[in-house]
């Protein structure tokens, strides 16, 4: 059995409002995404039995229930193939941290079996299908930095500068969920008609406060890394970021804190690294 090798990037959330609250209780986002040179790797082969096994479970989880066989199962479904595979996940992406990761995963799965197997769906298939996996999944699939609306779904590519990142993770699993629910969330920002980070008068994630009452060492974290200039918490968190113009910016940052905190230096990427090559 030959297995092939595809990257699952991590994003972060550049900004993230909160504009509004649909009758099925999904929130309306705006958000700027961008994908980071962070990747979880996604190992597929090709199955001549229809089986989707994964060969590397997270412990105490259902494999059913991961999101890359969830995706092998629902192209599995949308293309009629009577092929499956073996998956394998190689994790580097921080859970519970608002990168993405798992998203991603899936999104990759989605990406790659599409090739592997053959099944010629279209990019806007693709991201359909991922929808019914989770909000965050279709903006992988369209491949570009972009502006995000509606409950993520609506994407428009955006235009964002090349950068560098210093990404920390404090001590914290954030539940997603949890945050949604709260009721000190604010979910009336004004909408608006931001198509590129330069319209962005100031960046702000609107889940922010929410995590920081919820969950302090989120907040201290943030708190460190902003005597640096301007952080924001990615997501629903945990993660942190801040920006620098340079590599030797971030790894001077990064070097100050790293006693204190986990964490990564990473390149911004205008592109998925599947982009070109789905």
């Amino acid at each position: 059995m030959t297995f092939h090798a595809f990257p699952a990037p991590a994003k972060l959330n550049l900004s993230l409002h909160v504009v509004g609250r649909r009758a099925d209780g999904y929130h309306l986002l705006e958000t700027v995404f961008r994908f980071i040179d962070l990747c979880d790797t996604i190992e597929l082969a090709v199955r001549d039995d229809g089986a989707i096994v994964l060969d590397t479970p997270t412990p105490g989880v259902d494999p059913a229930l991961d999101l890359t066989v969830r995706a092998a199962r629902a192209l599995q479904a949308a293309s009629g193939t009577r092929l499956g595979a073996s998956i394998r996940i190689d994790k580097r992406i921080p859970m519970g941290g608002g990168l993405g990761g798992g998203s991603s995963d899936a999104a990759t799965v989605l990406l790659a079996l599409n090739r592997l197997w053959g099944c010629g769906l279209s990019r806007t298939a693709l991201q359909m299908l991922g929808l019914t996996l989770g909000a965050d999944v279709p903006v992988f699939i369209y491949g570009r930095p972009a502006f995000a609306s509606g409950i993520g779904e609506e994407l428009t590519t955006c235009v964002v500068p090349d950068a560098w990142y210093v990404v920390l993770h404090p001590d914290a699993h954030v539940p997603t969920a949890k945050i949604f629910a709260s009721e000190l969330l604010t979910r009336n920002s004004t909408i608006s008609i931001m198509r590129s980070l330069s319209d962005v008068t100031r960046r702000r994630n609107d889940m922010q406060s929410v995590v920081f009452q919820e969950f302090p060492q989120v907040a201290k974290c943030h708190q460190r890394l902003s005597e640096f200039g301007p952080a924001l918490m990615t997501g629903s968190g945990s993660c942190v970021f801040l920006e620098c113009e340079t590599e030797q910016q971030a790894n001077t940052v990064y070097r100050s804190v790293s006693d204190e905190y986990r964490g990564f230096v990473v390149k911004g990427l205008q592109d998925h690294p599947l982009y070109e090559t789905d």
